[in-house]
């Protein structure tokens, strides 16, 4: 079906689709839509799950653990401090390997206060052993919530989908919402295996006590494991693509010439505005790779499209005080002695502050007087 909807209410269809057995939230801009039209779904008889209310978002991260735990499909939202709130649990998740799906509609952190959008907030748990994808549009959004579950599920290991707040929660976009039958055939109802999920005929123990000797072998099995899931990753879209016509099964997105002389590399909804300006200046020797799944991180395929690159631009929608910026830093790291390139970061709109063709133009040209070094901030 083709219809004109606000991110939030096209995430929330899909998440409907999905068939949780349990949506929990706490309410925070700019994601309250999302829980919002899934509590009028339940209150409408059109949603066949639990739907809690809970009184912080320490509190919704932790029913979604305790659901996960006991076999439930699970599904919570936040942002900015909200997220940053449930920080305890979800490391907990991961560690327990809890197949839990988040939306993190990405919002700036304070103080000072704002609302508006930027990656801080998940930049700052991307070491909490998530899953962590990022949309660039709504219709991307719907796609990654619907393979959220089914990579979750798979690789019992829980998957944060992160969309732009406001950028893309608030925007009205013209989406193509797959049907119900075609997710059912996608996404079977969820059947954990013996053992996974507490079972008082089975009894199990979750994040028990693990001395300094177990301890460092059971994070080393979900590092290996986090690794290991890009095959898995890749081929739950392929999936989706081969069912849906949508899609790649690729974690990342290269869009430009054959053989630029400069690659611009960024996450979520500013890759369209980075296209946009590229089109309109009818750029023939710089292109964009998109981020489409950030943890884990996709080194290979970076590195294949970046061969034979000179000039590599990296734009953050957030900054590592005291360090470079997270994104920037990583491609630093997986380049350093593969990639003979010259590698420029930059900060931008964070706090939601506006990214116009004219900022991603003055990137391109300050990149070419630049030498490498930690991002700068452009505005």
């Amino acid at each position: 079906m083709k219809a004109a909807l606000e991110g939030s209410q096209a995430i929330a269809r899909a998440i409907k689709m999905c068939r949780p057995g349990i949506v929990c939230a706490y309410p925070i801009t700019p994601q309250t839509h999302i829980v919002e039209n899934l509590s009028q779904y339940k209150a409408d008889g059109e949603g066949d799950y639990e739907y809690v209310l809970a009184d912080s978002e320490l509190a919704a991260a932790s029913i979604v653990e305790g659901a996960s735990a006991a076999g439930i499909r699970s599904y919570t939202a936040s942002a900015s401090q909200g997220l940053l709130l449930m920080t305890e649990v979800l490391f907990n998740i991961a560690g327990m390997r809890l197949p839990v799906v988040l939306t993190c509609a990405n919002r700036s952190v304070g103080a000072p206060l704002n609302i508006w959008n930027d990656h801080q907030d998940a930049m700052t748990v991307r070491d909490a052993g998530w899953i962590m994808l990022f949309a660039s549009d709504n219709q991307e959004a719907i796609e990654m919530h619907i393979e959220a579950f089914k990579i979750a599920e798979q690789l019992q290991i829980p998957v944060m989908v992160n969309i732009d707040g406001f950028l893309l929660t608030h925007t009205l976009e013209r989406v193509d919402m797959p049907s119900q039958n075609y997710v059912n055939s996608f996404l079977p109802v969820y059947k954990p295996k013996k053992g996974t999920y507490l079972d008082v005929k089975d009894p199990k123990i979750f994040g028990c006590y693990a001395t300094p000797h177990y301890y460092i072998k059971i994070r080393e099995e979900l590092q290996n494991d986090m690794l290991k899931s890009k095959t898995a990753i890749r081929r739950i879209f392929s999936e989706y693509k081969k069912m849906f016509k949508k899609g790649n099964s690729r974690l990342t997105e290269y869009y430009g010439p054959k053989n630029p002389k400069t690659i611009i590399i960024a996450m979520g909804s500013v890759i369209n505005n980075i296209r946009h300006t590229l089109n309109e200046e009818n750029s023939k020797d710089v292109g964009v790779l998109k981020i489409k799944v950030f943890r884990p991180f996709p080194k290979e395929e970076i590195l294949n499209t970046l061969k034979g690159i000179k000039n590599i631009i990296v734009l953050d929608k957030a900054v590592s005080l005291g360090s470079d910026s997270p994104l920037a830093a990583e491609i630093k790291s997986i380049c350093y002695s593969q990639i003979k390139a010259k590698i420029n970061g930059f900060v931008i709109g964070l706090g939601g502050r506006d990214i116009t063709p004219d900022i991603i133009k003055q990137v391109i040209n300050e990149a070419k007087k630049m030498e490498s070094g930690f991002s700068r901030f452009v505005y």
